[in-house]
């Protein structure tokens, strides 16, 4: 091969190798941006759960919002984005269910919350509320009550809907002591729907309660979910991975229903990505739900 044929062969493959590397390079920028993507979607778009309930103590729907653990943020999902979800679904009670902040945070992401409550109070919503281990500031509540919701702190309300009495017990705690009990501080109306509103789960006490509905907030969902129904990633409470797949032996609250004689328990996902945003296969939630009479 003569000198010249080979030095034109050594362009070729030279650039032949650069062509290699640019694809090469698009390809890893391409699965960056799909994970950027997914990431994103995972964490910071709003989803709406719509879940039904069948009671005999309900007449007619009646339709509940419940939304929960925010923890405000500057860049996090907008109030206008949470507002616009419960408002289209036009339900007929609100309950936010505590943790719409994160303890520490400054006095624009504490107000937060209060303006959403005020915003879907003056639309004409009946908004009560319970308090978290963050949200818990008396200035906070104040606020809250200075915009119209009902805040629940070892204390209860009845409202009508649609010709339905409801009885709402709402609770502060973020420690249940092992001889904590509700009985001791309420009876259970069976003249009305019993809503019993608790930022903590405690699924063994609140079974023992009994109220018709139970509505809990605080896991998060444990953040990250395995597809396909199997479960958190790893359960924050038993300190456990894959819990439903490894663990079988082991209760789980992490989510979604959980039924007990005479009634159930409900736990949201929440919307906040608080303490970093790694959630996946659980989107934050705004949860629409239907309870509605029986046969």
């Amino acid at each position: 091969m003569s000198e010249q044929k080979k030095k034109e062969e050594s362009k070729k493959n030279k650039k032949t190798k650069e062509t290699k590397n640019t694809k090469k390079k698009k390809h890893i920028w391409l699965w960056v941006l799909i994970l950027l993507a997914v990431w994103w979607y995972n964490n910071y778009t709003l989803k709406i759960t719509k879940e039904e309930l069948v009671s005999d103590k309900v007449g007619s729907k009646v339709r509940i919002a419940v939304i929960s653990d925010q923890h405000a943020t500057k860049y996090g999902i907008s109030n206008d984005t949470i507002f616009s979800a419960v408002d289209r679904a036009d339900p007929d009670i609100v309950f936010v269910l505590g943790d719409m902040y994160t303890s520490g945070s400054n006095w624009e992401l504490i107000h937060k919350p209060v303006d959403l409550t005020a915003e879907l109070v003056s639309a004409g919503y009946p908004v009560y509320c319970v308090t978290g281990e963050h949200d818990y500031d008396d200035r906070y509540v104040s606020e809250l009550k200075k915009a119209g919701a009902k805040v629940l702190d070892y204390s209860d309300d009845k409202i009508e809907i649609k010709g339905t009495s409801f009885r709402i017990i709402g609770i502060d705690n973020v420690y249940y002591s092992p001889t904590f009990d509700l009985r001791n501080e309420y009876t259970l109306d069976d003249s009305s729907f019993n809503i019993l509103l608790a930022h903590i789960p405690n699924y063994e006490k609140f079974a023992e309660f009994g109220a018709d509905l139970t509505l809990c907030a605080d896991t998060h969902g444990e953040m990250a979910q395995l597809p396909f129904g199997g479960g958190p990633l790893y359960s924050s409470d038993k300190d456990v991975f894959l819990p439903r797949l490894l663990h079988k032996e082991l209760d789980i609250y992490d989510k979604g229903f959980f039924d007990y004689e005479g009634g159930t328990m409900f736990i949201t996902s929440g919307i906040g990505v608080y303490p970093v945003p790694v959630r996946f296969n659980n989107r934050p939630e705004a949860v629409i739900m239907d309870i509605i009479p029986k046969g």
